[in-house]
This record gives structure tokens, C-alpha cells and sequence, in this order.
């Protein structure tokens, strides 16, 4: 259940890719080196204006773009290319800081640092509270210390500032069938498949629910 959760709300750089990654020697100790605070001042130092980055301005149209085709995607294929591309429309931070928190999170989070990676994402959600990402990022942190509680929190957050986004719905399912909410799971689960329908491990849980939730039809 941990795999599947990790995989289905991460966006850009999923957990599962980024323990196949080599880090180089040394790599999490140096991360415990440079507190939020430091590493972003020391990114704005070295370039004042990497966090005013412009929005790309055609960005909601392509995504709104990208969405309608999900949705209609004739096949499992064609769905998941298209969620490939709506996963890196979703990940742009628009701030050099905000990147090397992240990039400092993962690599906190591949060392199972989890407190760490924590305060990392913290910091981030401080200086950049609608980048999707850090909350989804921090929902899969807290989910892998088993603090479901707020990890459902985070993903709340990622729901309320972009309610398309199939992955948090997903891991709201998950979560609320682990701790057994499974009518609230149900409800997840739906709006997941109504954003992904070709999304095969939900469309699995979406299945057993109903007849748990609602019974078997008669």
C-alpha cells in the first residue's frame, strides 16, 4: 500500500525514481548542513531574482487542455502520456529556492529522514504555500511515518488549490481505506476516476468499496 500511495500523488520527481538515483557520498549529511532559512537565502543571494520567475501565462489553458484529454482518453496507453505531460505542468516551483528545498526534501526523504525532509518542506511551504508539489510531497513523508492524519491534511491542501488533481484524490482513498474509512475512500476513489479513468490500481479499489460501501447490485 506505502508503493502505491508514493507512486500515485507524487508529481515530478516520485519517490520510487528518486531511490533508483545515486546520490553522491556525503550527499544527506550535507542536507542536514543548510537549515531552510540558510539554503534560501543563500539561493536568493546568489540569484535576486530566481524567485520572482513569471508564470508561464498559457499554462492554465494547457492544463485545462491536458485535462479534457485525460478524461477522454480512449485507452490505458494514451491516458498515461497524458498524465506524464500533466504531471511536469503541475511541478514548476516558479522559484530556484523553492527547487533546491525540494531537491534537498528528496534527498532527506530517500535517506529516510524523515523528520528532516519535514522540516525542509516546512520551510518551503512557508516562503511558497500554493506550490503543489511540497504538499504533496509532505503528505508522502508523513504517510511513510504513518502519520495519516497529517498526510491527509497535505493532501487537502493539494485538492483545495487544484481539485483535478487525480493523484491526492488517490491517496486520500488509500489513506481513508487504511484507516478504515472506506465510505469516505469510496468518495476518493470517484473523483479520481472521474479526472483518470484508465487509473488502474483505483479503478481496483473503486470496485471492492462499492460492494463493501453499497452492496452488490441486485
Amino acid at each position: 500500500m506505502r508503493a502505491l500511495f508514493a507512486a500515485l500523488i507524487l508529481t515530478a520527481a516520485p519517490l520510487g525514481a528518486m531511490a533508483q538515483t545515486t546520490s553522491p557520498p556525503g550527499a544527506a549529511e550535507r542536507v542536514e548542513a543548510a537549515p531552510p532559512a540558510e539554503a534560501a537565502k543563500s539561493s536568493e543571494a546568489a540569484n535576486p531574482s530566481a524567485v520572482a520567475k513569471p508564470a508561464e501565462p498559457d499554462r492554465g489553458k494547457r492544463l485545462d487542455a491536458l485535462f479534457a484529454a485525460l478524461k477522454a482518453a480512449p485507452d490505458k496507453e494514451s491516458a498515461k502520456e497524458i498524465a506524464a505531460r500533466i504531471d511536469v505542468a503541475l511541478t514548476p516551483s516558479g522559484s530556484d529556492t523553492a527547487d533546491l528545498l525540494m531537491a534537498r526534501a528528496s534527498q532527506a526523504t530517500q535517506a529516510k529522514k524523515f523528520d528532516l525532509a519535514v522540516e525542509l518542506l516546512d520551510g518551503l511551504l512557508a516562503i511558497e504555500p500554493d506550490y503543489l508539489e511540497a504538499w504533496n510531497k509532505r503528505a508522502t513523508v508523513f504517510f511513510l511515518r504513518q502519520d495519516f492524519s497529517n498526510a491527509l491534511i497535505d493532501l487537502r491542501q493539494v485538492v483545495t488549490r487544484e481539485p483535478r488533481h487525480y493523484g491526492a484524490w488517490a491517496g486520500i482513498a488509500i489513506i481513508c481505506k487504511e484507516i478504515g474509512d472506506e465510505k469516505r475512500s469510496l468518495e476518493a476513489a470517484r473523483h479520481a476516476l472521474a479526472l483518470y479513468p484508465h487509473l488502474d490500481e483505483i479503478e481496483d479499489l473503486e470496485e471492492e468499496l462499492s460492494i463493501k460501501v453499497e452492496g452488490r447490485p441486485i
